[in-house]
């Protein structure tokens, strides 16, 4: 556990990032599997979306999201 005041804030706001990052994944994850399985144009436009936003919260690297979209447009 954490001793000094800083570090106590600093782990606060490491589990609030960690809760946001979370959720934004496994959106991220559940979009892409319904891509890959129904291979609609609407599917896939949405997991590019997600992928968009998930990595411009870091949650990702762009260099991942640049991935998967190359995959994802290879479905098409």
């Amino acid at each position: 556990m954490p001793v000094t005041k800083t570090a106590k804030r600093a782990l606060r706001g490491s589990v609030k990032k960690q809760s946001v990052n979370k959720i934004a994944l496994t959106r991220l994850e559940v979009a892409i599997k319904k891509a890959k399985t129904t291979k609609s144009k609407k599917d896939i436009e949405k997991a590019f979306s997600l992928t968009d936003k998930t990595a411009k919260i870091k949650a990702i690297h762009k260099n991942k999201s640049a991935r998967i979209k190359s995959q994802l447009s290879k479905i098409k």
